[in-house]
C-alpha cells in the first residue's frame, strides 16, 4: 500500500490509545502547556468500549495527575472494606489471614472502579483542555522518517476487501505526524510489537510473560450484595496444571465482577483456560454468590505479567511506549492502572521538555529513567520474583517464599536477587503426548455458560468484507504442525470461539478463523506455539463494546 497517498496533520505529541496511559499523559501535556498540539487515537467505537479491567484502582496515579479529582467527579464511588484471600479446594476453601501478608498487599484506601468508566471521565477532562479525542480511529501503521524515527501513524483506513485491496468504498486514512508519539496500545498492542522487533528494545531483558483475565459482570441477589468487598482465591480448579487464580468485587447496583485469570505459562495443550473459569464458579463459595443473579456483560484481555525483568527498553527516536505496552502490572497486587497513570504523566514531562527545548524525533531518555528509577520502578522491583517462583515452585512455596520476598524487598534487600523467567509462554506448550485430555463439565445455563453465548455478552462485531485481522504466518501450519504435534490449541486458549478444527465425514479436517468473534484479547498471538499468528488491528470501530468493564 506504499503508493497511496494520504494527506498528513501536524501534532506535537501523537498517542495511540484511550486507556489510562494515553489519557493521562494527553492531560499531563495540556496542564504543562495549554498551546501543544495533542492527539488521542481509540480504535475502539467509544472511549472505554475496548477497556476490560479487573478493577481495584490504587488512586495513587490519579492522586498525582489530578489531585482534586473527587471534586471533578471521578466515578471513583466504592472503597475497598473488606479484603479477602482464600486458598480453594474443589468443595472447601482457606481463608488466609491478611496480618502476615506485607503491607502492599493491602487493599484498603483503594476504589472498586469501571476503569472504562474511568476512562470516560478522563476523556472529558482531557477534551475540556484542548485534547483531540478521535474514536473508531484504529492505527494500521507507523510511518517513519527521513532517519528511521518514528514521525507519526496511519489512522482511519477503512474499506479493504478481503484480500488486502482496496474496496470500492475505500478510505485510506490519514497520517498524523508528531514531534513524539506514545503507544498507549495496551497488552500485545501491533505498534508497539512492531516497534520493540523493529529498534531490538527486548535485548538484554527477559521474555515478556503473560496472562488470560476474563472477566463477567453479575446482577446479584441484593442480600448477598456487599459493596466494597474484594476477594481473590487461588487453587482450584487450577491445581497444578496452570498458574492463576480469581477475584470477585462487590462495586454499586448490586453487581460483581467475577474474573479468571490463569498465566499463559502452561504446559498442558489440553489446559482450556475458559472451561477453568466456568467450573470455578461452581465451587460452593462461588455459587452461593451468583445463585439466582444474571450475567450482565463478558470480556476477555491478555495481562502483561513479566514485571519488572520484562520491561523492554521503553523508548526509541520519536516514539515511547506507555503502560501495558511496556508491562507494568504488578502481579501479586493484581493492579497496573496506577502504573499506567504514572508513565503516561512521565512520559508527557519528558516530552514537554524535549519540546521546550526544540527538540523532536530523538529518544526520550528521560522517561525511561523516571519508570525504572521512580514510582514504578519501586513498585514493581518489589514483588520482581513472586511470578517467577510461581512459575519454577507452584503455589504453596510461592506463597511462603514470595510473601517472604516481598516483606523483605519493603526493608531493600532480597535474598533471592532477581529470578529469570525462562522461556517464553509459547515455548512453554508441551506435545499432545505428554498430557491426557482434560473432561470439562458441559455448561448448565445459569451459572456457566459455552464461549459463544457469552462472547455475545462481549457485544463484538467486525465488518466481515475486511481483511481478517488474525493472520497467520502460514495458513497450513495449524493442521501440518499445531494438530498432530499440540492438538491445536487455538482451539482451547481463545477466549472467544475463534478458531476451530473443523472434521467432517469424507472431508480433510479445515482450520476455521472465526475472526468476528474476536474480543481484542491477544492470546493467540501470545501462546500460539508455533508463533504462526499475527494479531493486527482490524478496521476502527470493531471489536467489543464493553459497557462498564
Amino acid at each position: 500500500m506504499a503508493e497511496i497517498e494520504r494527506e498528513a496533520m501536524e501534532y506535537d505529541v501523537v498517542i495511540v490509545g484511550a486507556g489510562p496511559a494515553g489519557l493521562s499523559a494527553a492531560i499531563r501535556l495540556k496542564q504543562l502547556d495549554a498551546d501543544l498540539d495533542v492527539v488521542v487515537l481509540e480504535k475502539g467505537s467509544e472511549v472505554g468500549a475496548h477497556i476490560l479491567s479487573g478493577a481495584v484502582l490504587d488512586p495513587c496515579g490519579l492522586d498525582a495527575l489530578i489531585p482534586d479529582w473527587k471534586e471533578k467527579g471521578a466515578p471513583l464511588n466504592v472503597p475497598v472494606e473488606e479484603d479477602n484471600f482464600y486458598v480453594l479446594g474443589e468443595a472447601g476453601k482457606l481463608r488466609v489471614p491478611n496480618w502476615p501478608m506485607p503491607p502492599l498487599m493491602n487493599n484498603h484506601g483503594n476504589y472498586i472502579v469501571s476503569m472504562g468508566n474511568v476512562c470516560r471521565w478522563m476523556a472529558e477532562q482531557a477534551e475540556e483542555m484542548g485534547v483531540e479525542i478521535f474514536p473508531g480511529m484504529a492505527c494500521s501503521e507507523i510511518v517513519y522518517g527521513d532517519n528511521g524515527e518514528v514521525k507519526g501513524v496511519v489512522a482511519g483506513e477503512f474499506g479493504k476487501n478481503p484480500d488486502g485491496t482496496p474496496g470500492p468504498g475505500y478510505e485510506p486514512g490519514m497520517e498524523l505526524h508528531g514531534k513524539y508519539v506514545f503507544l498507549g496500545e495496551g497488552v500485545r498492542g501491533s505498534l508497539s510489537k512492531e516497534v520493540i522487533a523493529k529498534y531490538d528494545l527486548q535485548a538484554g531483558k527477559d521474555p515478556q510473560k503473560f496472562g488470560v483475565g476474563m472477566k463477567e459482570i453479575w446482577e446479584v441477589d441484593p442480600a448477598k450484595h456487599k459493596p466494597g468487598t474484594v476477594t481473590h482465591t487461588m487453587g482450584w480448579p487450577l491445581g497444578s496444571n496452570a498458574g492463576g487464580g480469581s477475584f470477585i468485587y462487590h462495586l454499586d447496583n448490586n453487581q460483581v465482577y467475577v474474573g479468571f485469570v490463569v498465566h499463559l505459562n502452561y504446559k498442558n495443550p489440553y489446559l482450556f483456560p475458559y472451561m477453568e473459569f466456568q467450573r470455578f464458579k461452581h465451587h460452593p463459595m462461588v455459587a452461593e454468590l451468583l445463585k439466582g443473579g444474571k450475567r450482565v456483560a463478558y470480556g476477555a484481555r491478555a495481562i502483561t505479567e513479566g514485571g519488572y525483568q520484562s520491561m523492554p527498553k521503553m523508548v526509541a527516536p520519536g516514539v515511547a511506549l506507555l503502560g501495558c505496552s511496556v508491562g507494568m502490572v504488578n502481579v501479586p497486587r493484581i493492579k497496573g492502572n496506577h502504573n499506567a497513570m504514572l508513565s503516561g504523566k512521565a512520559a508527557a514531562e519528558a516530552a514537554f521538555d524535549a519540546i521546550k527545548a526544540e527538540r523532536s524525533g530523538d529518544e526520550l531518555s528521560a522517561y525511561e529513567s523516571e519508570v525504572r528509577e521512580g514510582a514504578i520502578g519501586k513498585d514493581l522491583k518489589k514483588v520482581r520474583n513472586v511470578k517467577p517462583m510461581w512459575s519454577k515452585w507452584g503455589l504453596v512455596p510461592s506463597l511462603a517464599l514470595g510473601g517472604l520476598d516481598m516483606w523483605t524487598n519493603s526493608a531493600g534487600f532480597s535474598l533471592f536477587g532477581t529470578l529469570k523467567h525462562g522461556k517464553t509462554d509459547a515455548a512453554a506448550t508441551e506435545e499432545a503426548s505428554k498430557h491426557k485430555p482434560i473432561d470439562y463439565p458441559k455448561p448448565d445455563g445459569k451459572l456457566s455458560f459455552d464461549r459463544l453465548t457469552n462472547v455475545s455478552f462481549a457485544m463484538t462485531n467486525h465488518e466481515e468484507s475486511q481483511p481478517c485481522h488474525l493472520q497467520l504466518a502460514d495458513p497450513n501450519i495449524p493442521l501440518s504442525v499445531n494438530l498432530p504435534k499440540f492438538a491445536e490449541p487455538a482451539q482451547r486458549y481463545c477466549p472467544a470461539g475463534v478458531y476451530e478444527v473443523v472434521e467432517e465425514d469424507g472431508k480433510d479436517a479445515r482450520f476455521v478463523v472465526n475472526f468476528q468473534n474476536c474480543v481484542h484479547c491477544k492470546t493467540c498471538d501470545i501462546k500460539d506455539p508455533s508463533q504462526n499468528i499475527n494479531w493486527a488491528t482490524p478496521q476502527g470501530g470493531d471489536g467489543p463494546n464493553y459497557p462498564n468493564m
